[in-house]
This record gives C-alpha cells, structure tokens and sequence, in this order.
C-alpha cells in the first residue's frame, strides 16, 4: 500500500474505495450474469476510434505496424460485430483511452461497461440502466448516493428514473430552444446551463437529442427532429451515454463524413472509417440497442468522491 500511497498521493481515500470498488466491480458482475448476460472481450488495439468531432484517439506505433492502430476510445464497434454473429446479450468491463481528457471527472485511461441487447430499444437500456445503479448502490450500503460539498446533493437510488427529453430538459433550466441553437452554441448551454439541473434529487435520464446530435443512434420514428440517444445524470455527473442503434451503412458513412468535415475544418486528425463495421452493417445489424457507462464516474457517485483521482489508483499523471 505505501508504494500506491506514494504514487497516488491519497492514503486515507485509498485505502476506504479500492475495496469498495472492487466490491462495485462484483456486484456489477454479478448484475449482468443473473440476466443471462455473455462476458465478452475485445480488441484494446483498433483500427478506427471512431471519427466523432470529439474523440481524440492514442495511436500507436512501432514496429510490426503496418497500418495505423489506435488505443480504443470504445468497444462498441466490436461489440456490435458480436451482436450481428447472434451474441444477442453481451457485456464487457474494459479499459478506454481518450487523449487530453484530464480534470476531476476525466482521465484519459478510465474504466468503461458497455453492454447491449438484441431485439430491444434504448427503453430496455435504460431499465437495465437504473436497475444496475441500484444494484451497485446496495453492495456498498448506499439507498443514497451521498452529498458532495459544493458538488453535488444525496441522490435517491430507488429506481425507476425520470427521463426527460432534451429539448424539455432546456425549457426547465432557462435556456432557449436547443433546435434554434447551432451545435455549438447547443453544447455551451448544456454543460454552462443545462448539465447541472439533471438528476438533481435522483438520477435522470436526459433522451431524445437533437438528430444532429444522434451519435450512432437511429432516427426516432416519428420524429426526425430527433434520435433515440439518452444520457444518465446524477447531480449534474453524467454517467451512461446509450442509445437504439443505428442499423443502416449507408446513414451510417454519410454522418460519418459529415464528422470528418468538421475534424478537417477544426484542424483535427483524420481518422480510418471501420470498413468491417461497415461491412457488417450491409451484412445486417439485427435490432439492437446499447449503452457505454463510465464506471469510475458511477464509483465516484456512490462513494461520494469529488474527483476521479480518489477512485482509481494510479491517476494518468503518475501511472
């Protein structure tokens, strides 16, 4: 323990969430396999780490590489690929890695659950969503999530959540209208004004993003204005992004362009299209829909850390 403690810099939070964290990681287990729940694994070392605006990937090199790999930002591309093989209930716990994300609620090596569901919507998702918050709180001993000073308020636990649509989540803090915002000025609003007013009380489920915001979620039928995209909130925390997914190639390449445009216009790299991703989506994707969940951020709600620092044990600075 001395050499984490010299390390980490964090004796006392140390040595109070380590086993506490390891007991969320049991029950989190344990959750998945009484649902019939396959633990899968995949590649750490990618092809594509996806081309979203916001992602900034690791790449490696050296030798042997005879074409450009990436630590993942994300499962989901292969994890998806199972899903269309006929795994239709899979889960995996794995480590992530996104560049220059560093701050209290960012580390670029961080703990990442993503599971998914064939045959079922993001309203599936979300169930199981709030079910496993429960489930995590309760093998540590927490109804409430606590109080952070200056933070954050205690979060009631008991399930279910309110969801709110985006465009509702605005109104109610004051902002105007999300849809008469560009994406810019869209994003600003929600972490200067939106982002603290979610799961206030109790988690909540923020749904029904703008489609030019809809990630790799489908359209919603019914509605183009909108995608069946959801993120989890607890006192402003944002915990779970998920969504009913995307089956259609060629939408699929079409928003991806459109994402590259904006990384050449913002000076960004340029990262590979997954053509096997691709190639499975012409193949066929089967109904489906999944969630990635920061499990660092979920230890630091139910253990009532203010910083990430105090729940992993080699922070990226000192690893």
């Amino acid at each position: 323990m001395s050499d984490i403690v010299r390390f980490a810099g964090h004796d006392g939070m140390l040595r109070r969430n380590l086993p506490l964290r390891a007991r969320l990681l049991d029950a989190l287990r344990a959750f998945f396999r009484d649902k019939g729940f396959l633990e899968v694994e995949t590649p750490i070392a990618c092809a594509s780490p996806g081309v979203e605006t916001h992602l900034a990937a690791f790449e490696l090199r050296g030798a042997g590489l005879h074409q450009p790999r990436y630590l993942t930002t994300s499962p989901e591309f292969h994890m998806k690929r199972l899903v269309a093989a006929g795994f239709h209930r899979i889960f995996q716990v794995t480590r992530a890695f996104r560049a220059a994300e560093f701050g209290d609620r960012h580390n670029p090596e961080f703990t990442m659950v993503e599971w998914y569901r064939a045959g079922e919507t993001y309203d599936a998702i979300m169930n199981d969503a709030e079910e496993l918050l429960w489930a995590m709180g309760d093998a540590v001993g927490v109804e409430d999530a606590p109080a952070v000073e200056g933070l954050r308020g205690p979060s009631v636990l008991v399930p279910p959540y309110p969801r709110i649509a985006f465009e509702h989540a605005f109104a109610r803090a004051g902002a105007e209208d999300p849809f008469a915002m560009t994406p810019e000025e869209r994003d600003l609003a929600l972490v200067e004004r939106v982002e603290s007013t979610i799961g206030a009380n109790t988690p909540e489920f923020l749904i029904e993003y703008p489609v030019d915001q809809a990630s790799l979620a489908r359209v919603k039928p019914g509605d183009p204005r909108v995608a069946e995209r959801f993120e989890l909130y607890s006192g402003g925390l944002e915990l779970a992004n998920g969504f009913t997914e995307l089956p259609d190639a060629d939408e699929y390449l079409a928003r991806c362009e459109t994402d590259l445009r904006e990384r050449q216009r913002l000076g960004l790299p340029a990262y590979p299209i997954d053509d096997r991703y691709v190639s499975m989506l012409r193949d066929g994707l089967p109904p489906c829909a999944g969630v990635a969940l920061g499990f660092d951020r979920v230890a630091m709600l139910l253990l009532g850390a203010s910083t990430i620092r105090d729940v992993i044990a080699f922070p990226f600075d000192v690893a």
